[in-house]
């Protein structure tokens, strides 16, 4: 016959049983203690890291500044700025939908092969004799990049200048320039007189090249907003010309600057990309027009550029750092030989290569693909040594400098 144990016995048995380890927080005071304290501490950490990168965006001078009061009005007013930020002359990803985020960024720190060059690469010491001797004609130099000596009607034109050591807001961190012979600041270089700026990423617009010419009584001409970052950094307001798409500048009675819509972005911070506009140009002179493509992957725009502004003695135009993840940006090898053909360019200059390693191609590539695409194509292409000046009415210099 079954009994029931006294009840003694049942609370003696429950009161002994082992605690369950999913007991609830609330049941444990001390517990719940710690936990709130852990929390605490981590919420505290996050706000002083964001915090940290608050201060070091706004004290850093190289991150620029934001575009505000009549700066930032006449953005409002322009019809490439939509939804508070600029838009591409047409739809434009980033990158492809499918792009593996980690995968990328481990092709990027860890392939090898021969992304930089191995040696010094033999650069020349630009002839600044060679400039101001004469009003007729165009004589180019480029300099590594996106940064081209452009002199016509007897002025000098410098295009996105950058001399620095690194493109980065941080001179300890981030993409290292490769190792130039000469090496080019404003001193050696002939009297400016017009520093024309494409966009404001790091690699075309360089605080410390900036600042070195601030105390230079030069015009700066650029793209609605980016004479913000301009004037944070020492230039007078009045020295600062600001162009949307299709509007142009008069520098001087033969010369006139004409922005052109270009398929890229812009930004300088964490949370700026969009705020300024980023821009191609149209350099017209008395006899001869020059266009300046800074970055932009391929479009059909550029044909109605040829059309409107075309035919070009020169065309300047970007053959590196493209990739397969981002092919809306920048522009494959074969696809600059197509924009210099809608372009009706006579001439092409390949620039945006042999100095920095911004994507995963070997350094060398772009020009060897660009070559090869051009072979027996009806444009004549140039490639001459960093530093060479030469006469655009004469035979473009083709020695293949990167091959020594």
């Amino acid at each position: 016959m079954h009994t029931e144990p006294p009840k003694e016995a049942v609370f003696f048995c429950f009161k002994n049983k082992r605690p369950s380890p999913f007991v609830s927080f609330k049941k444990h005071p001390h517990t719940n203690h710690i936990m709130g304290k852990i929390i605490m501490i981590l919420l505290t950490i996050l706000i002083a890291l964001a915090v940290l990168v608050v201060l070091i965006v706004r004290l850093n001078p190289s991150f620029g500044a934001s575009p505000t009061g009549e700066r930032m009005q006449r953005i409002q007013q322009s019809p490439n700025f939509k939804d508070g930020k600029f838009q591409n002359p047409v739809a434009t990803a980033m990158q492809t939908e499918d792009m593996p985020f980690l995968r990328v960024m481990k092709e990027f720190l860890f392939t090898k092969g021969d992304r930089v060059p191995t040696t010094t690469i033999q650069t020349m010491p630009v002839d600044r004799a060679a400039f101001h001797q004469q009003t007729d004609g165009v004589k180019i130099c480029w300099l590594g990049h996106s940064t081209v000596l452009i002199e016509m009607d007897g002025q000098v034109i410098l295009t996105d200048p950058v001399f620095s050591q690194r493109v980065s807001p941080f001179s300890f961190v981030g993409t290292k320039a490769f190792p130039y012979s000469e090496n080019y600041h404003w001193e050696n270089l002939p009297k400016i007189d017009l520093v024309l700026l494409s966009h404001d990423h790091y690699d075309h617009l360089d605080y410390k090249t900036i600042r070195s010419l601030k105390d230079q009584d030069l015009p700066f001409v650029t793209a609605l907003g980016v004479g913000a970052h301009l004037e944070r950094w020492g230039i007078a307001p009045e020295r600062i010309t600001e162009l949307d798409w299709w509007e142009s500048f008069q520098f001087t009675e033969n010369i006139r600057l004409t922005a052109t819509p270009a398929r890229h972005f812009s930004g300088r911070g964490l949370t700026n990309r969009f705020s300024t506009l980023w821009a191609s140009w149209v350099i017209t002179g008395p006899e001869n027009r020059v266009f300046f493509g800074a970055d932009s992957g391929y479009y059909p725009g550029f044909k109605t550029i040829g059309e409107q502004y075309g035919p070009f003695d020169l065309v300047m135009l970007e053959c590196g750092q493209y990739s397969q993840y981002w092919p809306y940006i920048h522009m494959l090898p074969e696809e600059v030989i197509r924009a210099a053909n809608d372009l009706g360019a006579q001439s092409l200059l390949p620039i945006h290569w042999g100095k920095y390693k911004l994507s995963i191609h070997p350094w060398t590539e772009p020009i060897e693909r660009l070559l090869q695409a051009g072979n027996n194509r009806n444009l004549a292409i140039g490639t001459p040594q960093i530093g060479e000046v030469f006469d655009l009415d004469k035979s473009l210099p083709t020695p293949e400098w990167w091959k020594e």
